[in-house]
């Protein structure tokens, strides 16, 4: 696929890892393309499901402390479209213009919205698993497991 030809590229998430994703999302979005990302719940995340579902957890819980307990809402995305959005959003300077700039340039979807079925989808091969003998669990499953009731 020819990304110069392009202004809007749709990314399709399945079975690719989501770190790299998020990578290459934010390299493409910070040289001024539209970025949407589609079948979010299908990335994945390397490593043994309790590791990675006990370190997810500890970011979640431990927003709320014995010196601050009143802190209330969720800080930390729990949905697998918002945690894959999150990630791009942690590699992009989003505190500065051109940052804030990138990031609403960036969608990401549960599923293939409809308007989105006809285009091509891009599925960058750096982003795909090299060992498949590693370990691995889904953003769906991730968020089934710490908790996130709709999605």
């Amino acid at each position: 696929m020819e990304l110069e030809k392009r202004s809007r590229i749709v990314i399709d998430a399945s079975g690719l890892v989501a770190g790299r994703i998020a990578s290459i999302a934010a390299k493409l979005l910070l040289k001024g393309y539209d970025v949407v990302i589609v079948n979010a719940e299908r990335a994945i995340v390397t490593g043994k499901r309790r590791r990675v579902v006990e370190w997810y957890m500890k970011r979640v819980s431990e927003w709320r402390t014995h010196y601050n307990p009143e802190k209330k809402g969720p800080k930390i995305p729990r949905r697998p479209d918002t945690i894959l959005r999150r990630m791009v959003r942690n590699m992009l300077p989003y505190k500065k213009a051109r940052g804030r700039e990138a990031f609403k340039r960036l969608k990401v979807y549960l599923g293939v919205p409809s308007e989105y079925e006809s285009l091509e989808k891009w599925v960058p091969e750096e982003a795909k698993l090299k060992n498949p003998e590693t370990e691995y669990v889904t953003l769906g499953e991730l968020s089934t497991l710490i908790g996130c009731k709709v999605w």
